[in-house]
């Protein structure tokens, strides 16, 4: 059972709104351990001096900002506290905007924002004007030391929140090398078929339908090294030169309506899902 990392209020105006934080993101990374490979056993790694060749104890060790090349301001833990913001327990709303405002490259992590105990009745109340008038709150909350810029939004009769990245995190487009060129041109046909392929894989958002292909590969290597089987892998298949850009768009129109759905069944050749074989587990630490 998910348990609440962070613990407070949202605050906006007079009110105020008791509630917990819980991480909606559980990452599903395959990780790794780094071993030995003569043993088999886990590496150690160390901090090394490179000056003198000494392994630096942690309590040893201070943080240092590259201004130059090889040169560093040492800052202390003490300074770096000092400059902290304040620790409240208390997510301020400064505005509420349109949703549809906010380019989705500005959003971080989400979390599930839930009413505390006495909560439950000011949570109702903000959840249903927030549905009503379709804003997304825009706000600010310090969790573990660091000032988070968030937006919160109703969902499904409740509140999420995610951070988000201020505006100088996000790289501006002009910065980019390979920008689109402005002189390109297209024929009227050529538009029309790359609307029509659009068209043809259009569909409603199925989150189920998609899944982490590689990772899904990779345990079940694991699994059958792990059982002892041996395993023979196949060469990664290369992709067919493209034809023109005309013949591509065609031919990936034809492709996209045999494989449309067919009424009231399933996806033409699709096959039903076979039971999940047993993995081993994939949180293992690096």
């Amino acid at each position: 059972m998910p348990r609440a990392i962070w613990t407070g209020a949202i605050s906006f105006g007079l009110v105020n709104v008791p509630v917990k934080l819980y991480s909606a993101i559980s990452q599903k990374t395959v990780r790794f351990n780094q071993l030995h490979e003569r043993d088999g056993v886990r590496i150690q790694l160390k901090r090394i001096c490179p000056a003198d060749g000494e392994e630096v104890p942690f309590e040893h060790v201070v943080k240092g900002y590259e201004i130059a090349p090889g040169e560093y301001v040492v800052v202390s833990k003490d300074e770096l506290e000092a400059l902290e913001p304040p620790k409240t327990k208390t997510i301020e709303i400064e505005e509420f905007i349109d949703g549809t405002e906010i380019d989705p490259i500005y959003y971080d992590r989400s979390y599930y924002v839930l009413p505390d105990r006495m909560g439950q009745k000011p949570y109702r109340l903000l959840v249903a004007a927030m549905e009503a008038s379709g804003k997304v709150a825009i706000g600010r909350v310090t969790i573990r030391s660091k000032e988070q810029l968030v937006a919160i939004r109703p969902s499904a009769g409740m509140l999420t929140m995610a951070t988000m990245n201020y505006a100088d995190e996000v790289v501006p487009p002009d910065d980019l090398e390979d920008r689109p060129a402005e002189d390109v041109k297209t024929a009227q046909r050529e538009r029309d078929m790359a609307r029509q392929l659009v068209e043809s894989l259009a569909g409603d958002f199925e989150p189920d339908k998609f899944h982490d292909t590689y990772r899904e590969r990779v345990l079940e290597l694991v699994a059958q090294k792990a059982e002892g089987k041996e395993v023979s892998l196949a060469p990664a298949a290369e992709r067919a030169p493209a034809p023109d850009l005309m013949a591509a768009l065609e031919a990936s129109v034809e492709a996209a309506k045999r494989d449309r759905k067919p009424a009231g069944g399933r996806k033409r050749g699709a096959k039903k899902e076979a039971a999940a074989p047993r993995r081993p587990r994939s949180g293992a630490g690096r």
